[in-house]
């Protein structure tokens, strides 16, 4: 039973491998292949098949234990699985004859039968004898796996006849068939089966196998098996084919031709070699070797087969081959990248066409050689070639070898470069050329599309050469320097046009009637004419000047960083800084002097007898003075010696300068040296103190006689020290027989040692008992900005002198002078400003002189200085100054001429001072240039200032009933306030000079406090330090206790300026009905008594006061004009007398422009220009009626100029008004004002009124509310399919509110029920409507993202249509998709609304209004969209008009609309003026949203 359980074992055979053996003589050099035979069959992987088999061995290895003494080899067995699945187990011998090594003869063993009979023997025995692997085995048994033959013996089955069908070595075939035929007979005594088997068929020669095939065809059932053991084909057949003939029970084996094996064999090595370079390509690092990409790859099948198949020779061979490509790959893809890289590296090292344009290869490399950078663009390797070293693997080395260079491909490169420097360089000339064609072409204006200009150059040479997209970019840059031209000439035309814009307050706002003024007189201008197609840009520009002029700052200045404002506070603050430290270095022993270098100039021996004078009365040169010994070093100068080398060295430092004459001649001498000492002095700049040197003038004694030329030289001589500011020594009263007497040398030593004093004084950081801020004058020097000059040149006749110290501190803008001026020296306070910041100190600071500067070549400058100069008072000194190169200019350029003339010729009118400045001389440097102008000043100082008071005490008798009165010390130009409980705020800030502009000190403590009429001291609200920018201005009259009104800051430019001036340009103004400026009802408080001044002011009979309106609980303040006394160009600017305050012999002071007849007609010639319909009477009786309340007196009648104010003024019936009439008509315009307003209440857009519960679907973000397969939101799709349903002709649909209540239920009812129908709830049209509107609104998001309104609103200024609906179409492009669906799905229903226009009246442009807010969601807080709010609406309309174009790529539909139309070519169409804009700009943003009670926009 137990044998039953055991599982059968497979049937063993065993096979003999037999054939040709024995010497080479017998088998020939090699033999028949039964080694590698049997070989292949046991082990046939291919690392296991060994192709060489010797049969020559020595002694000791045919004796060892593989060998075992005979004369066959046991090769181990195999278990072979036959088709049909049976097992069997096959033994291996191979009968061959060992060779002696050292005889050559068969070794002798056990069995000396020959091999015939020994080969065919059935029976083999040998005890412990190991299998046969390979030669290398024998010796080394124990390396190798060691088997023995099973039982030591084995009983032969089969046989195989081996049987060598290839040429063979040295070997007859016919006598190995002979052998086998032998062999033959012998096996078949055994009754053994035999197969032939066909050996070396891949080196087969035909004929030797067919001779075997006749062989074994004479023979009965011997079968031929064609193999090939190199290439395994057939080799197991031959065994299973034996074993058939042994096991009849097995199916008879197929016999397969070795070609066809062959095939068979060979596709699957290919196959296998294939899969295997698959897998090694995944390798892509060449550094990788194969050790360790075999052990990654051992266990994957594709490589175990083709080991097996192959070996793993070849297997390292194929990997080592990928290695080598992917490191050649890696070598071309750095030698293409070197090659690359070589025309930008020739670029930077070879960039200039003339060096290298004949120079060959060879010699343009030793140049680069030469180049700073060339090391930074070559590496110069010591191993040659580059792709030889490691330098291919320094990947971040992106220097290219040297070596490549001599490759032919870097030399092409190198040729290309040239070519293509050629090509650029013509290129370049021919853009060039085109861009000097477009220069010619004359009709080619700012602004003018590229298409319009195309068809004038298609023939030109330069246009045909280069591309499109050259000619393209030329013509961009050609407008971008025409536009940029046009633009900056349009901009020096305004400000030519001065006298135009700076005719109204500071701070103010230009009324409708002042923009068609403008508009009509520019529009003449061919500059204005030039930005025809650019008017948005053009309008721009226009309102930005006009934003500057009234609210100038230093930084809203439209010359930027060449404000004269700034270019002044850098230069002081650098020049005063030098000048202060260089005294400092200069004088600081100077506390304890007790040395002085002097010089000594004179004429004739002067100067030597002078110092001999003093030598005389001096000790071994010292001299005492005052209790005091000072060591003095005399040198004496004459005539005759070279002075400049030996005045000023770094031995001798002179403290300062004796000047001595006794004549006219030597007088001259003295002045003319003393010039020509400063003039070379500021030339050379070896010394800027040198030229500022102290002098002193000494009058020598006549000794011979009492001279008559005595009181000459004298008064000469005094006024030559006045010229110098310097003092003067006199020849002392009585005779003296000498030329100088000790009283007249100690008097000029003291005048030397008060000058070092006085230069520390100026200096010493050590405070003084002196104010530093108490100026005797105060002088303004106005320039304009951006004038072709440089600061320094009108600073240097002060910044020179040596009398010039900083200011009081705070005053960036401003120096101080020490001048002696008549008999006293006199501190003077210098403040250069620009012009526009001169504006605010003309009206509000007392100045007693103005020193305005203009520039001879430019007309805008001279224009700006007309326009300052016409509103100053004609009691102020004036010097104008002229600046331009050198006198030549005067005769040779006619417009120098012209400007310069005009100026001296306005100077001569109105008698001021004339001078010109040139920036090639130096004498005009010097301080000098104003000693008159300055006397002058000093001799109506007095005038000035009780002008100045008078001024201050009328205004200050309109503004308040009670009057103060300035104290006897206190010349201080701030208006001055009472003080309440309920107003503790400084008065409202009224400055245009930037942050540290500030013209006067700080008062004293005394100061602070004014006496009233009864002699009450109060407290002055005064900012005399103006830090926090704020000045005292007129205000509405504190009747009853002002409500607080928070300061504001002028500083920055008015927000709603623009704003304001856009809404006036559209209109009409000859609509003009009403003066009176727009209030809301809300806002005005007929109850309040401090809006009625009119009762409790003193007034004079024919004189209306304003009426100022100051609202509860609002910043509003508003203005209602109806008379022109106290307006701020009212009575006192424009020369009429007040009857308050003035005498009958008094003359009020008028302004320069009543006294020269060049600025009143200037003035004129603006006013018949805008009024050249109507004659000049008719044109000013016009303008009395439309400008009630701010009529100019005589700016308009000649006849009433202010030369002779007692003859005019407001008693003149020609500019008065009646008093009742005007209050009728006031009232009356008060009434219309408050319903028009009632009217324009429902257009405040207030922010959305949120949901009083809570809801998961409203405020919720639209991406929650959408999928992709529903885009659009269920209640936007309810509520649009419902008003399209039943309401779409509904007239004022989404502009008729909608009950609110509905409007609420339809969204609870929705929140409670997505599916609920709006046509079961029975609600109206407009209740969905504004259902659907509240819908957006609630979102948290507006639909129209915040962030693409500034691209909206760019793209909606385009000018061109075309041009603006595609910018337009791509910024919608950027929405958000969620966005993008829903906005196009609304827009198209609301484009279907407008659509019935007819009926329901909503035009697109209706509709926009009403949706614009609730799908861009304005943010009122902020100030732009104060100012673009139309530009908002506009862009919604556009998308409305054009839905189908930018949602469903249609035509552009033809409507006569523009987003942002140009300003109207004719200025009578300009603006309807609603109200004169008159109120105080910072107040503004109330009247745009009165509900706002903080100051959202950070202005006040």
């Amino acid at each position: 039973m137990m044998a039953k359980n055991k599982e059968p074992r497979p049937p063993s055979y065993t096979i003999s491998v037999v054939g040709l053996s024995g010497t080479e003589k017998d088998k020939g050099n090699c033999g028949v292949g039964k080694s590698c035979l049997c070989n292949r069959f046991v082990r046939s992987k291919a690392d296991e098949y060994y192709p060489e088999h010797t049969s020559v061995l020595s002694t000791i290895d045919f004796g060892g234990r593989v060998v075992n003494n005979d004369h066959f080899l046991y090769w181990g067995d195999i278990t072979l699985n036959g088709e049909d699945g049976v097992e069997c187990k096959i033994h291996v011998i191979e009968q061959t004859e060992f060779i002696d090594d050292q005889t050559f003869l068969p070794h002798r063993s056990t069995n000396l039968q020959p091999y015939i009979k020994r080969a065919a023997a059935s029976k083999l025995q040998s005890a412990e004898k190991l299998m046969y692997i390979c030669t290398d085995q024998l010796g080394l048994e124990q390396d190798f796996e060691q088997k023995q033959m099973p039982e030591g013996k084995l009983n032969v089955d089969g046989f195989l006849l081996c049987i060598d069908v290839s040429q063979g070595c040295n070997r007859k075939f016919d006598d190995q068939l002979k052998f086998v035929n032998n062999l033959f007979v012998q096996l078949s005594k055994s009754k053994k089966p035999v197969i032939i088997a066909a050996t070396k068929c891949d080196e087969c020669v035909d004929h030797y196998l067919r001779e075997v095939q006749a062989f074994a065809s004479n023979k009965k059932n011997l079968l031929v098996v064609e193999t090939s053991a190199r290439f395994d084909v057939n080799i197991e057949t031959c065994f299973t084919a034996l074993v058939q003939m042994l096991d009849k029970t097995r199916g008879k084996p197929k016999i397969i031709p070795y070609l066809d094996a062959y095939k068979t064999q060979r596709q699957l090595v290919v196959t296998a070699t294939d899969k295997f370079e698959k897998l090694v390509q995944t390798v892509r690092d060449y550094h990788a070797t194969w050790k360790t990409v075999s052990n990654k790859l051992k266990n994957h099948p594709d490589y175990e087969e083709y080991i097996n198949l192959e070996g793993t020779r070849k297997a390292r061979n194929t990997f080592s081959k990928h290695i080598e490509q992917l490191k050649q790959e890696h070598i071309r893809k750095r030698r293409e990248e070197y090659i690359n890289t070589l025309p930008r590296v020739f670029n930077t090292l070879l960039p200039n066409l003339e060096e290298i344009e004949h120079l060959n290869w060879s010699e343009a490399l030793k140049l680069m050689e030469k180049r700073v950078d060339f090391q930074l663009c070559f590496v110069v390797l010591e191993k040659t070639p580059w792709d030889e070293t490691d330098h291919i693997d320094k990947i971040n080395d992106r220097r290219i070898p040297f070596d490549l260079l001599s490759t032919l491909e870097a030399e092409k490169v190198y040729q290309n470069h040239v070519q293509h420097l050629i090509s650029e360089k013509r290129r370049i000339e021919m853009k060039e050329k085109f861009k000097k064609t477009l220069e010619k072409i004359q009709f080619i204006s700012p602004g003018q599309p590229w298409e319009e200009v195309m068809c004038f150059v298609m023939e030109d040479e330069a246009f045909k050469y280069i591309t499109e997209a050259d000619s393209k970019e030329v013509y961009s840059r050609h407008q971008r320097e025409i536009v940029e031209k046009a633009k900056e000439e349009f901009q020096e035309m305004l400000f030519e046009h001065s006298e135009l814009f700076y005719d109204l307050d500071l701070n103010a706002t230009p009324s409708s009637d002042k923009m068609s003024e403008i508009h009509t007189v520019l529009s003449e201008e061919p500059r204005y004419k030039a930005l025809q197609k650019l008017a948005p840009d053009r309008e721009s520009l226009l309102l930005k000047h006009i934003g500057f002029v009234y609210h100038p700052t230093k930084e809203t200045c439209l010359s930027g960083q060449n404000c004269m404002d700034i270019k002044v506070e850098q230069l002081l603050a650098s020049s005063l800084l030098q000048l202060d430290h260089g005294r400092l270095r200069l004088y600081h022993d100077s506390t304890n002097i007790d040395k002085v270098n002097l010089f000594i100039l004179g004429k004739d021996g002067l100067a030597q007898e002078l110092a001999n004078e003093i030598r005389t009365q001096s000790t071994d040169d010292e001299y005492a003075l005052d209790g005091k010994i000072y060591e003095l070093d005399l040198r004496p100068f004459d005539a005759k010696s070279p002075y400049l080398g030996q005045l000023w060295t770094s031995a001798f430092k002179p403290h300062g300068c004796f000047c001595v004459f006794n004549s006219i001649e030597s007088l001259n001498f003295i002045g003319e040296l003393i010039g020509k000492i400063r003039t070379e002095a500021s030339q050379i700049r070896k010394d800027k103190y040198m030229a500022n040197l102290p002098f002193t003038l000494i009058l020598a004694h006549q000794r011979d006689s009492i001279s008559k030329n005595l009181p000459i030289l004298r008064h000469q001589g005094q006024q030559l020290a006045n010229k110098l500011q310097c003092p003067f020594v006199d020849v002392p009263a009585g005779t003296y027989p000498r030329k100088f007497n000790e009283t007249q040398i100690k008097q000029a030593l003291r005048g030397v040692l008060e000058s070092v004093k006085h230069n520390l004084d100026v200096v010493s950081p050590v405070p003084t008992n002196k104010d530093v801020s108490e100026a005797d004058l105060r002088i303004v020097m106005c320039a304009m900005c951006g004038d072709p000059f440089s600061v320094d040149l009108i600073l240097s006749p002060f910044l020179d002198s040596h009398s010039c110290s900083a200011a009081q501190a705070g005053q960036n803008n401003s120096l101080m002078l020490d001048k002696i001026i008549g008999e006293k020296r006199r501190r003077i306070q210098i403040t250069i400003l620009s012009y526009h910041s001169s504006i605010g100190v003309r009206k509000d600071e007392l100045v007693h002189g103005y020193i305005l500067v203009y520039s001879a070549k430019r007309k805008a400058s001279m224009g700006m200085l007309r326009a300052f100069l016409s509103e100053v008072q004609d009691t102020i000194p004036v010097q104008l100054v002229a600046v331009t190169d050198s006198q030549a200019d005067f005769f040779e350029n006619e417009a120098i001429k012209e400007l310069m003339t005009e100026g001296e010729h306005i100077a001569t009118e109105i008698t001021a001072k004339f001078t010109a400045l040139y920036s090639l001389s130096q004498y005009h440097r010097q301080t000098e240039v104003f000693t008159l102008f300055f006397s002058d000043v000093l001799e109506k100082k007095n005038m000035i200032e009780n002008s100045y008071l008078s001024d201050n005490t009328r205004e200050s008798t309109h503004q308040s009933e009670d009057v103060f009165l300035p104290s006897p010390r206190d010349c201080f130009p701030y208006n001055n306030y009472p003080d309440s409980d309920d107003d503790t705020e400084a008065p409202p800030p009224y400055s245009p000079i930037g942050d540290d502009v500030q013209l006067l000190p700080t008062p004293s403590d005394r100061s602070r406090y004014r006496l009233d009429l009864e002699g009450n001291e109060y407290p002055i609200h005064s900012t005399p330090n103006c830090h926090d920018h704020e000045r005292n201005h007129k205000v509405p009259p504190p009747i009853k206790p002002k409500p607080v009104v928070p300061k504001t800051n002028v500083k920055k430019l008015d927000p709603n300026l623009l704003k304001t001036i856009e809404a006036g340009i559209g209109k009409n103004p000859r609509k003009q009905t009403s003066r009176v400026p727009l209030a809301h009802p809300e806002d005005m408080d007929p109850s309040d008594n401090y809006a009625e001044p009119i009762d409790t002011i003193f007034k004079q009979k024919g004189c209306s006061d304003e009426i100022y309106v100051v609202p509860d609980d609002s910043q509003n303040r508003i203005k209602i004009r109806n008379s022109f006394v106290n307006n701020t160009q009212g009575d006192e600017e424009n020369g009429f007398s007040d009857r308050t305050s003035k005498s009958h012999g008094e003359r009020r002071p008028s302004k320069y422009k009543y006294k020269s007849k060049t600025l009143f007609s200037k003035a004129k010639s603006y006013y018949r220009r805008t009024h050249s319909d109507a004659s000049d009477d008719e044109a000013f009786t016009t303008s009395k009626t439309k400008r009630k309340g701010r009529h100019r007196g005589s700016e308009e009648d000649p006849l009433l100029s202010p030369v002779e104010t007692w003859k005019g003024g407001i008693d003149n019936p020609a500019i008065t008004s009646d008093q009742e009439l005007d209050d009728k008509k006031m009232k009356k315009k008060i009434h219309k004002v408050k319903e028009d307003k009632k009217k324009k209440k429902t257009k405040n857009f207030n922010p959305p009124t949120r949901r009083n519960w809570e809801s998961n679907y409203f405020g919720m973000p639209l991406q929650d509310l959408v999928t992709a397969e529903k885009p659009i939101p269920l209640f936007v799709e309810k509520c649009v399919e419902f008003i399209e349903d039943t309401g779409l002709c509904t007239e004022g649909l989404y502009r008729v509110s909608g009950n609110k209540t509905d409007q609420d239920n339809i969204q609870k009812q929705f929140d409670q029920d997505h599916n609920i129908s709006l046509l079961s709830m029975e609600v109206t049209v407009n209740a969905v409507a504004g259902a659907l509107k509240a819908f957006f609104a609630d979102l948290p998001d507006p639909l129209i993202p915040y962030s693409l309104h500034p691209e909206l609103l760019e793209a909606a200024k385009i000018p061109d249509k075309t041009e603006r609906l595609h910018a337009l179409k791509e910024v919608v492009k950027k929405f958000h998709p969620v966005n993008y669906d829903v906005f196009r799905y609304i827009i198209t229903h609301l484009n279907r609304v407008s659509q019935q226009n007819k009926i329901n009246l909503m035009t697109a442009d209706n509709l926009s209004i009403c949706f614009w807010p609730t799908l861009m969601r304005p943010d009122f807080e902020k100030r732009e969209f104060l100012s673009t709010t139309k530009i908002h609406q506009s862009v919604v309309e556009t998308f409305i008009q054009q839905c189908q174009f930018f949602f469903y790529n249609g035509e552009i539909v033809e409507i006569t609309n523009t987003v942002a139309p140009p300003p109207p070519s004719n200025p009578g169409q300009l603006v309807d003026p609603m109200v004169p804009l008159q109120l105080p700009p910072p107040l503004q943003p109330q009247l745009i949203q009165p509900q706002l009670q903080t100051d959202p926009l950070g202005i006040i």
